[in-house]
């Protein structure tokens, strides 16, 4: 046993003020936090383990704040110790919609998908000053881009631009840059995919929030629907897209015209999965994490269709499949 978590074992006891209990695993993220279930007498209840010389639990604790004061199903924080990294969290159960959805519900997709599109739709309207958020900015956007060619081009593929392909990732990512920074702006939870919602009741039950910006309005929809660890048929992702503009407009949150709000989450979307093909190979390689690599060919595929509806993106599909091997 760690001693950071003989350490949070301690700290959750004597918290629950109890001396019979379990505590197992719950579950890991790409960060450098993880999560336990802590079971007793009186139910369960989770204890995140986020050490704080690697990760900073305060917008955390905020963010949660702002989400349950805007009607979200989010976990309830029970007791924080921030100077030791150790935060008690109430229980939204162990069921991802990535775990329903590929083990026997996918028929409920639609139902699903309706609910984590309505609650995406109430945090961009009732969020309480989202512009408290960290905004999500030409820098980050280009920051999370330079993500791919450093660790997928450079590290992963071992791919040395030459100056005409700096040049078209350049244009590409000042496009990408254009499109986000011209669409409304609202809060973005960043992470809203089908590991980060769970089948709860309020349906769904959202994780996984602490790194939520003021940011491009499409940003969450694309995370949900062009997810990075399931893949849905393109005509549902547009009836899940229509739903979602409707509420939205009902709403207040937004009234965009359909044709560009679809470039904007095609243009979103590619630079979301660029990012997140960079990631996963940082992954594998700095945090020894080799299980996100299966998932860049799925990343990957999204980028080569929106590049073979939109003309500007042309180059870039085609070096993506004659340099990088992308299928497209």
């Amino acid at each position: 046993m760690d001693k950071r978590r003989a350490r949070l074992e301690q700290w959750a006891r004597e918290v629950r003020g109890v001396a019979d209990y379990t505590l197992a695993p719950a579950s890991a993220d790409a960060s450098f936090r993880r999560y336990f279930r802590f079971t007793d007498a009186a139910g369960s209840c989770i204890v995140m383990d986020a050490p704080p010389e690697r990760e900073d639990s305060r917008p955390y604790l905020r963010v949660a704040a702002d989400l349950r004061q805007a009607g979200l199903h989010v976990p309830e924080v029970l007791a924080a110790d921030l100077a030791q990294g150790f935060i008690l969290l109430s229980d939204l159960g162990t069921q991802t919609y990535l775990d329903a959805l590929t083990h026997g519900e996918a028929e409920h997709a639609g139902r699903l998908y309706g609910d984590a599109i309505d609650a995406l739709v109430r945090l961009q309207a009732a969020y309480p000053s989202p512009e408290t958020l960290p905004p999500y900015d030409e820098r980050l956007l280009r920051d999370e881009m330079a993500l791919f060619r450093e660790w997928y081009l450079e590290r992963h593929l071992g791919i040395a631009l030459n100056t005409d392909e700096r040049r078209l990732f350049d244009e590409v990512e000042d496009l990408l840059c254009a499109s986000a920074l011209a669409q409304p702006r609202v809060a973005v939870h960043r992470d809203y995919h089908s590991r980060n919602l769970m089948l709860s009741e309020p349906n769904p039950g959202i994780l996984d929030f602490q790194d939520a910006v003021h940011g491009p309005l499409s940003y969450d929809l694309v995370s949900l629907l062009r997810d990075c660890y399931i893949t849905w048929p393109e005509a549902l992702q547009t009836e899940w897209m229509a739903r979602y503009l409707a509420r939205a407009r009902e709403a207040g949150v937004c009234d965009v015209a359909e044709a560009e709000f679809h470039r904007w989450f095609d243009l979103m979307g590619v630079q979301r999965h660029l990012k997140a093909a960079g990631i996963f190979a940082r992954l594998n390689y700095r945090d020894g994490k080799p299980g996100y690599l299966d998932d860049i060919p799925r990343t990957l595929a999204y980028v080569m269709r929106a590049c073979a509806r939109h003309e500007e993106l042309a180059g870039l599909g085609r070096f993506l499949a004659t340099r990088a091997g992308v299928a497209s």
